[in-house]
């Protein structure tokens, strides 16, 4: 298991003038260094819609690929993935690269990989997990992406917090890589039954539960239900899924509101078509969720995204809590980090970080700045005087 990794500092905000792609390219870039700066560079200018960024990123991938860079290459290819869709003849192809060329460049065996049986009513599959231990361990930390992460994405930071001293368990919840793409099973906001599943399976009693941006949510919505958690880290808060989309929808999103509550379900598809035809990223993002979820419509998306949210279980959390938020995050409201931090009321602690732009630290999930981020939760898991109820 190779650990050789040094995350870059910095988030060039002047990249790409759509704050998503701009974003998605800095990721890499942490990830990747300097020469990946100077390849963003490159195909800026290029990048002038979604068929273009496949584009561009398939073409660095394979670039970087012949000239024996795997770790560049691996993220080209998830990069360009990232925006294909299930009928793209080179998404799945793009995906096995991505996973193929990760596990050749960190070492990863079949002894690192498992598969657990998973059922929730109708649905059943296997959930894709990875162990990775230490030979002392400090504790054990369990890690989940959001929305529709891959969680081998995450392995530099997962294996920063293994080599920190953690026994690290990280894995694919319904809705996310392997257990969408390979079981079908689709987001559910009942995160305590993957969670549970993962316990049960490992036999764990005293776990740190991390979740990575929408795992955020997710993540305190296990920890309301399965006391086995006994710490829970929302990297970064996400309190409300829907009301964080309306929030980009504005002036139309009272209407939109309006229309769900009265269920006018056709005139609601009509009024967000006319806004999908004007803006490609959203309409990616509409059939992203379609195919999560495992709905047809965006009235079913934004139906179901009311159940994502944190502020009805909030009550019901009463581990340790760290909530994370970057102050200028280009998805989530700053008013949400403190709708969080009021929302949990019975918590045994709090604590509450909000990284800044001198930082480098200021977007989502600290993106300019990772180490930053990671070694905060280490302090804080262990150093129980920071901690604050």
């Amino acid at each position: 298991m190779q650990s050789d990794f040094q995350f870059q500092v910095g988030y060039y905000d002047h990249l790409h003038p759509e704050p998503a792609i701009n974003f998605q390219m800095n990721r890499w870039i942490n990830y990747l260094g300097a020469g990946a700066l100077e390849d963003m560079q490159s195909i800026a200018p290029r990048l002038v819609d979604l068929p273009s960024y496949r584009r561009e990123f398939l073409a660095l991938a394979e670039k970087a690929f012949s000239d024996g860079k795997n770790m560049e290459a691996a993220y080209y290819f998830r990069s360009a993935e990232f925006f294909m869709g299930l009928d793209d003849s080179e998404k799945l192809p793009a995906r096995e690269h991505f996973l193929q060329l990760l596990w050749k460049k960190y070492e990863i065996t079949d002894s690192n990989k498992f598969a657990i049986p998973y059922t929730d009513g109708s649905l059943s599959g296997f959930l894709p997990v990875y162990f990775f231990s230490h030979g002392q361990p400090k504790g054990m930390i369990v890690v989940h992406g959001g929305f529709d992460s891959y969680i081998e994405e995450f392995f530099p930071l997962i294996f920063y917090l293994c080599n920190a001293g953690y026994n690290i368990i990280c894995f694919e919840g319904p809705g996310q890589g392997g257990a969408l793409l390979d079981s079908r099973l689709f987001l559910t906001q009942e995160w305590h039954k993957p969670v549970k599943a993962v316990l049960d399976y490992f036999k764990l009693e005293d776990v740190t539960l991390l979740g990575i941006s929408m795992g955020g949510c997710l993540a305190l919505r296990a920890a309301a239900y399965e006391p086995r958690v006994k710490r829970v880290i929302a990297y970064d808060v996400f309190y409300d899924w829907m009301e964080t989309t309306l929030e980009k929808l504005k002036p139309v999103s009272l209407v939109l509101k309006l229309l769900m509550n009265i269920n006018a379900q056709g005139m609601f598809n009509k009024v967000l078509e006319a806004i999908i035809k004007k803006s490609p990223l959203f309409e990616w993002g509409m059939h992203q969720a379609m195919v999560v979820m495992g709905v047809y419509t965006p009235y079913e998306v934004f139906q179901k995204s009311r159940l994502y949210t944190s502020r009805d279980i909030s009550p019901l959390v009463t581990q340790d809590v760290l909530l994370m938020a970057g102050a200028e995050d280009h998805i989530i409201p700053l008013s949400h980090y403190y709708k969080q931090i009021g929302a949990l009321k019975n918590v045994r602690s709090k604590t509450a970080r909000l990284f800044t732009r001198t930082e480098n630290a200021h977007n989502h999930c600290q993106v300019g700045n990772l180490r930053l981020a990671i070694d905060y939760m280490i302090d804080w898991i262990e150093s129980p005087s920071q901690h604050s109820a």
